[in-house]
């Protein structure tokens, strides 16, 4: 079988089985305003919700993915991730309280954790070197920005307002065991491209000390800490932000998250695939700027008709996360390293930016309004752009222009 084939194949399966991921994780976030009713819950509630999952993927990842770069089987590590966020995900339209949500919220995080980095480290060794960064973008960023952000906010809301919030939960088992089944049919524990970095004949296994020692690793440790509190408190306060703030109507609110949808899904593999051309570090710099602006137009415009465009066009940040949280660490390490790196960037990010950054932002917004959230998000992202100019340049093609001009000056 030729290499393009199975590297098209298993992309495929990983962007449905990560935009997967997000459908479920951000289903609380747009059922919120409906299920926050029913239980009597409010922003604090919510923060803490978010927080939880988050602090459970952040303990996950890290662990999990240090396993896997352990095991020969990825793979069935992965499939029974996959069952398991399904099987919570459903029980969460059982629930009565809110401490039996918060309890089936953080086990559906313990399972989701592994899902990022083994599914990113799988696909960084199969892909090609021209594609790596297109490819990693697609399924670290589009897939959740179209199935997690553009097909959920209309399907479940749709779902809440016509069955009940509680049947857009038992709605998601289906299509994850369908997931669960195309992993085991097709895909491989083991597919490595020659150009990965390959770690030494008696090489001791990955170790978070080793990593840490690395400088690329330790700043998209830091930025991804950044960036999330960007990301989760957007992604978990806008849609009530939206609706008790501005006023807007159910599905007013559902086409603002979905053009946030749009924006994830376009500029993922946008600046994934202009970073294979101009480099991780620039594009990553520039991006996140413009990721900035996002929350301030929440904030300051007032209308709908003109937020949907501007939210469209700074909502770039998704579009980094595959930079730091994938590229670059899977470039600058060797493919026995990449579960393990990415879970530790992933894991510390969601400690700090989705466990600690959102439980102050419910707080923060119960005590001094809603509009403080979006100010947190700024900050957060406006740090990010700072560390990135850090970073050294990983992209293949950026790293062999510099060196043959390097070259041709010396001669």
């Amino acid at each position: 079988m030729k290499i393009n084939t199975y590297e098209n194949r298993l992309l495929l399966v990983m962007f449905i089985c990560f935009g997967f991921v997000f459908f479920d994780r951000l289903a609380l976030s747009f059922l919120f305003p409906f299920i926050s009713e029913e239980l009597n819950l409010n922003n604090s509630h919510l923060g803490m919700l978010s927080s939880t999952l988050a602090l459970m993927w952040a303990i996950s990842g890290a662990t999990l993915g240090h396993y896997a770069d352990r095991k020969e089987s990825k793979k069935l590590i992965l499939i029974i991730s996959v069952i398991a966020f399904t099987l919570f995900s459903a029980l969460s339209g059982m629930v009565t309280s809110f401490i039996t949500l918060l309890i089936f919220r953080a086990f559906m995080g313990v399972a989701e954790g592994p899902v990022l980095p083994i599914s990113q480290s799988l696909l960084a060794s199969a892909s090609t070197p021209k594609r790596r960064g297109l490819n990693m973008g697609l399924v670290n960023a589009s897939a959740p920005g179209l199935i997690g952000a553009v097909i959920a906010p209309p399907v479940l809301i749709w779902i809440a307002t016509e069955y009940g919030w509680r049947s857009a939960f038992y709605a998601t088992i289906i299509p994850g065991l369908v997931i669960a089944l195309l992993i085991a049919l097709f895909v491989r524990n083991k597919h490595a491209h020659e150009d990965m970095p390959q770690a030494p004949e008696g090489t001791p296994r990955p170790s978070y000390m080793s990593l840490l020692k690395n400088r690329n690793i330790v700043l998209c440790v830091l930025i991804s800490c950044f960036y999330i509190s960007w990301f989760i408190t957007l992604i978990s306060f806008t849609p009530t932000f939206l609706m008790q703030v501005k006023g807007f109507s159910p599905e007013t609110m559902g086409g603002i998250m979905g053009s946030l949808g749009v924006a994830w899904m376009v500029w993922g593999f946008v600046i994934s695939a202009l970073s294979d051309r101009f480099g991780r570090k620039p594009m990553l710099i520039l991006f996140s700027l413009l990721a900035t602006a996002c929350p301030m137009v929440l904030l300051y415009v007032d209308s709908a008709a003109t937020m949907l465009p501007l939210v469209f066009l700074t909502y770039t940040g998704l579009g980094c996360f595959t930079l730091f949280m994938a590229t670059i660490p899977a470039e600058t390490v060797s493919p026995t390293q990449v579960a393990t790196a990415l879970g530790l960037i992933m894991g510390v990010g969601e400690l700090f930016g989705g466990f600690v950054t959102p439980t102050i932002a419910g707080f923060a917004a119960d005590s001094y309004g809603l509009g403080i959230v979006m100010w947190i998000a700024a900050a957060g992202s406006l740090m990010a752009t700072l560390l990135a100019f850090f970073l050294t340049e990983t992209a293949p093609a950026k790293r062999r222009e510099d060196s043959e001009a390097s070259l041709a000056l010396m001669s």
